[in-house]
């Protein structure tokens, strides 16, 4: 039995297999504690269920030191930040701990089971509580010294200079559900303005556009509740924005939704079973 695990800045989802093909029962949803221990002790709980466990492998949101061990940035799971995670799923587990980034494993599991399965370079934006994203190639994550981080890109200058706050001027400040509830004082689901979701519309295009050029993809997959829920960024119109900018892969790259909703980073952990 593998243990499963993705950990996210809102959600944090467990699930086991047997064989890396499919999941042994349904997996286990639940809100992503803020503080270390105690979702530490919520995987622990599932686990004693399940004995045997031959390995774990675990996508978190954030970037890791050198050695995948604990996280060093994480800015939606701050109590996070410098425990040691791999350390201590060891122990849980008794098992063989992989740390990768979230959105690596829910990209990976697009491109293995999911939208992207037909296509030979996936790039993967999540668009969630954060922005985070990926490069697919031959169905295993690109390598990459720092990690991937398309929602760190700078898409307004004017924002990002000395002494502004923490990632003023990026995509992600401009189009994360974080940064939206914080604009408009209520979730992004209870936000009915059309002109508000239309402006995220064309702020996400243009990461698009500029991810598309520097990754150069077959086709770009987007998930996260910012784009699957049915309150959310609407598909049809970052198309029409994308479609606008001038070059020719902007009306030929393929621009979809994701297709294992909430299940992408469990699928792309299973996937990873197998190129152990």
């Amino acid at each position: 039995m593998h243990l499963l695990l993705d950990i996210g800045g809102t959600k944090l989802r467990i699930a086991f297999s047997k064989d890396g093909k499919r999941f042994a029962g349904k997996p286990v949803i639940a809100n992503t504690p803020e503080n270390f221990k105690t979702g530490m002790a919520l995987i622990k709980k599932a686990v004693a269920g399940r004995p045997g466990i031959k390995s774990a492998i675990c996508g978190i949101a954030g970037s890791f030191d050198r050695n995948k061990t604990k996280l060093v940035s994480s800015p939606n799971l701050p109590g996070w930040i410098g425990k040691p995670i791999k350390a201590e799923l060891g122990n849980i587990t008794g098992a063989p701990v992989r740390l990768e980034n979230d959105a690596d494993l829910a990209g990976l599991g697009e491109a293995v089971f999911g939208a992207g399965k037909k296509d030979r370079i996936v790039a993967y934006l999540t668009i969630s509580t954060g922005v985070g994203g990926t490069r697919i190639v031959d169905k295993k994550i690109d390598a990459g010294v720092f990690g991937f981080e398309p929602g760190q890109q700078i898409i307004d200058l004017s924002k990002w200079k000395p002494g502004a706050p923490s990632r003023s001027g990026t995509l992600e400040k401009f189009i994360s559900g974080a940064d939206m509830e914080k604009k408009y004082g209520k979730r992004p689901a209870d936000i009915k303005s059309r002109s508000a979701w239309e402006e995220k519309a064309r702020l996400l295009a243009v990461g698009l556009y500029n991810t598309a050029r520097f990754w150069s993809p077959d086709i770009i997959i987007l998930g996260g509740s910012m784009i699957t829920k049915k309150v959310g960024i609407p598909l049809s119109r970052v198309k029409y924005h994308f479609g606008k900018k001038p070059s020719v892969f902007s009306k030929t790259l393929k621009l979809t939704k994701a297709k294992l909703g909430e299940y992408s980073g469990l699928y792309g952990a299973m996937a990873l079973l197998k190129q152990k």
